[in-house]
């Protein structure tokens, strides 16, 4: 049943904490539309802000806008925070370099460029010279570098690019010795790179979405196409499809000597199904090798007629098996690092040797093993933190990058034979790391699961109750949060903040089991968790509710919708960003329907329904709350989760905030989901959020 008319609800002046005047929210209107599931009606009054391409849309836009800027600009010390943080930003960050066809490529930014740029050198003790600029790729920074990938015989490079922060991709193909820019130009690619093999490669691509729904329709048929250089995209060969699925996405990777394509098939559940085609047989068959969607299977190399493979398949905290060329199938691969205590979060082939990198509590620790699975060395990183290798499997030549709360990315040649590795290249930002620490806790959630956060803070705190805090947060995905360095949290942390980053269940820091603890009818426990943590230390003296900031994105923008809706009075600021918000409907949009392995749809039962709506940020608010000082952000170009969810939030809460905080939406032009944002761009997003934080939490910062 859906019934529809315009009703306008008029403007109300609602008073914003610490602002100078009262707050004047523009005027949204109601519609009467309302679904029914399972027999119970679901009024949705913001439905025509789903439709972002609408003149009342942009208007609506618009007018949220003029209202946050005008909140923002009235910060007494925004325009200093945003000098600070620009300072900050201003340094010389250089990539790990990978050797390909005897050469090195690094991606270096000098410090404010809006796009780091890819550069070339013939030794590392040679003269860099430009690859490739991305900053040349449009006039405003909004069109980022997204793949880059070498024909196996050196003579072509194709990269990939996104436009205003989209999924969309589009490819192109460069001689990469002369740099010389060719005539192909595919269009719709997403989620998908460019894989040599022979004269050309492979890629993944939908069909042309509808005019003006480029950004919210569903995207179906997913197809792996073959590219020629020097030929149209029509004559591209379909290579896979399979038109029985076509929600689902299918990706090809192919292995450095050529030998096996393999084709990923995923979006079904928490893993992937694999194939794998032998290319040195003509009209070889597409064999399949596994096919459960609940468990991950990922190729990391092949070394002769050895084909090694991740998994989780009978190991929720992941294992490396190995698998004869000629029997490549599931059931006759064998063990070579079983599972253990601790979580495999990536593996390598360099020098003929696995590098293993385990999480335990959250942090990186690293190792090296012999092909057959011996445990050579363990490798002493420089200190709690986050580490990835970079290195060929028959070249002995090792790199590793590190970071961690208050490092930077630092680069670091690796000599495996003797377990040494020294200082590569290091970069210099404006600010002393020896007057911060980091400590990590352990806490008790509601149902007495022990989960650990990070704090990182001035050292010489007093826990006295009164410290403003940045607590952040994301809970699903099997994703992971490791400790690592930004620029943007040192003016907090200078200043007598608490960065707090916690390690919710539905992440992947102890493996399968925490992921799936935080899943479909047991997502209530990320809330607990990070609640939890909230409590823990307002207990322990280190803050009180007042001075807490809860900050997450995407599905940690749901987050902190869901826990600022079921604890408004314990939480001081709120920052849902780019979040999750309507978990009745979010499976009806691009690719949201693949989020239901973790969170289940409100079409899959009358329990699941009544669960989700239980705490879906947008049906959780309750008219006449005081709700926390809330700043919600998105951007017009958001096709992972779009920005409707953003939208219908923060009309919602406008209209059952109970008026003592500030309600507003910041709405960023010609961005997506995040990747790919121009620094430019950032860094005043930046100084919005710490900002708003800092005003409301009653800071009164120096610079």
């Amino acid at each position: 049943m859906k019934k529809t008319f315009l009703l306008l609800t008029g403007g109300c002046l609602m008073c914003a904490c610490n602002a100078p005047k009262k707050i004047t929210y523009p005027e949204t209107a109601k519609v009467d539309t309302v679904d029914v599931y399972f027999g119970t009606e679901v009024p949705d009054p913001y439905r025509w802000l789903e439709n972002d391409t609408s003149a009342a849309t942009a208007a609506w836009v618009e007018a949220q806008n003029e209202v946050t800027n005008a909140y923002l600009e009235r910060i007494p010390f925004r325009g200093q925070l945003l000098e600070r943080l620009t300072e900050l930003t201003n340094y010389e960050k250089i990539g790990t370099p990978s050797k390909k066809h005897g050469k090195y490529y690094f991606y270096r930014n000098d410090g404010l460029q809006n796009q780091s740029v890819l550069y070339v050198q013939d030794a590392l003790d040679s003269e860099a010279r430009v690859f490739l600029d991305p900053n040349q790729l449009s006039d405003d920074g909004t069109v980022a570098l997204s793949g880059l990938s070498f024909s196996n015989d050196g003579r072509y490079a194709a990269y990939s690019i996104s436009r205003s922060g989209s999924d969309w991709r589009e490819i192109f193909v460069m001689d990469a010795e002369t740099g010389e820019l060719l005539d192909d130009h595919i269009l719709w690619a997403k989620f998908s790179g460019a894989q040599w093999e022979g004269d050309g490669f492979y890629y993944s691509a939908y069909d042309a979405p509808e005019a003006g729904k480029e950004y919210s329709n569903v995207n179906e048929n997913h197809k792996i196409f073959y590219h020629k250089p020097g030929e149209p995209q029509s004559k591209d060969r379909l290579v896979y499809h399979n038109p029985n699925h076509p929600k689902r996405f299918y990706t090809a990777s192919v292995t450095e000597d050529e030998r096996i394509l393999f084709i990923y098939e995923s979006g079904e559940g928490r893993g992937n199904a694999l194939y794998m085609k032998d290319l040195r047989k003509p009209n070889a068959p597409v064999v399949s090798l596994a096919t459960d969607f609940e468990y991950q299977y990922y190729p990391i190399e092949t070394v002769g007629d050895n084909l090694y493979f991740y998994t989780n398949y009978q190991a929720p905290k992941g294992k490396v098996m190995v698998a004869d060329i000629n029997q490549p199938k599931l059931e006759n691969w064998k063990e070579v690092i079983p599972e253990n205590g601790s979580v495999l979060s990536s593996v390598n082939i360099i020098a003929n040797k696995l590098l293993i990198i385990y999480e335990k509590d959250a942090a990186h620790h690293a190792y090296v093993y012999g092909l057959e699975g011996d445990l050579t060395q363990e490798i002493p990183l420089p200190s709690l933190g986050s580490v990835g290798f970079s290195g060929n499997k028959d070249d002995k030549e090792c790199f590793f990058g590190f970071t961690s709360f208050t490092i930077p990315g630092a680069t670091y040649t690796y000599d495996i034979d003797s377990n040494t590795y020294e200082l590569f290249r290091a970069p210099e930002v404006k600010f002393n790391p020896d007057a911060f620490t980091t400590e990590q806790i352990f806490f008790d959630s509601k149902d007495g699961t022990k989960v650990p956060m990070f704090l990182t803070y001035k050292k010489g705190l007093k826990r006295d109750g009164k410290n403003p805090v940045y607590l952040y947060g994301y809970g699903g995905f099997n994703i992971s949060l490791n400790p690592g360095f930004s620029t943007a949290r040192i003016p907090f942390l200078e200043n007598g903040g608490i960065y707090v980053q916690v390690n919710l269940r539905g992440g992947g820091e102890y493996g399968e089991e925490w992921h799936v603890a935080g899943t479909k009818m047991q997502k209530q426990n990320v809330f607990d968790d990070f609640i939890s943590a909230a409590e823990y230390l307002i207990a322990n003296h280190y803050t009180s509710p007042e001075k807490i900031a809860i900050v997450g994105g995407s599905n940690g923008g749901l987050l902190v919708g869901a826990c600022m809706a079921q604890r408004p009075e314990l939480f001081g600021v709120a920052i849902p960003q780019v979040g999750v918000m309507d978990m009745l409907r979010y499976h009806k949009f691009t690719i949201g329907w693949n989020w239901a392995s973790d969170y289940g749809t409100s079409e899959d039962s009358p329990e699941m329904f009544e669960y989700l709506r239980s705490y879906s940020p947008i049906h959780a608010l309750k008219p006449g709350t005081t709700y926390p000082a809330t700043l919600v952000t998105t951007a017009d170009h958001d096709d992972r989760v779009v920005p409707a969810h953003s939208f219908k939030f923060a009309a919602t809460l406008q209209e059952c905030n109970d008026g003592t905080h500030p309600t507003l939406i910041r709405i960023e032009t010609k961005a997506g989901h995040g990747a790919g944002k121009p620094i430019a761009k950032v860094l005043e997003e930046q100084a919005d959020i710490y900002s708003f934080i800092m005003y409301n939490l009653g800071m009164k910062p120096k610079f």
